[in-house]
């Protein structure tokens, strides 16, 4: 029974990832990491909170690691002047101020809101 009962739990809880997931993907629109050369950024930071903010540093950097190391490709969910994107690219520099993608493409780090 208690096998039956963890199986069950599981399908819930993954169901409800599934539903997040989804709900994440229809706020930020999945763009092309060609297209972001195109976009225009504002200068203001999009996150309010300075503990999220020094989390984005560190996990910029552990994805710089795994992108140089691995070749791990991560999503980058930012936001231009016309609203939320994604991309799914990876990583091969990070300055103060900018995140470097492939062919010297750039997203402003004030302007990304999480790395998964």
């Amino acid at each position: 029974m208690s096998g039956l009962f963890f199986l069950s739990f599981f399908f819930v809880i993954l169901g409800k990832v599934n539903q997040l997931n989804q709900r994440i993907m229809n706020e930020y629109q999945l763009i092309d990491k060609e297209r972001i050369v195109e976009l225009q950024f504002p200068k203001n930071e999009v996150l309010e909170d300075i503990d999220d903010i020094k989390q984005r540093k560190q996990n910029l950097d552990l994805a710089l690691t795994l992108g140089n190391l691995e070749h791990v490709k991560i999503k980058i969910y930012f936001e231009d002047d016309e609203g939320p994107k994604v991309v799914d690219t990876t990583i091969w520099g990070v300055t103060d101020s900018r995140v470097i993608l492939k062919q010297g493409v750039v997203i402003p780090v004030n302007r990304i809101h999480k790395i998964i």
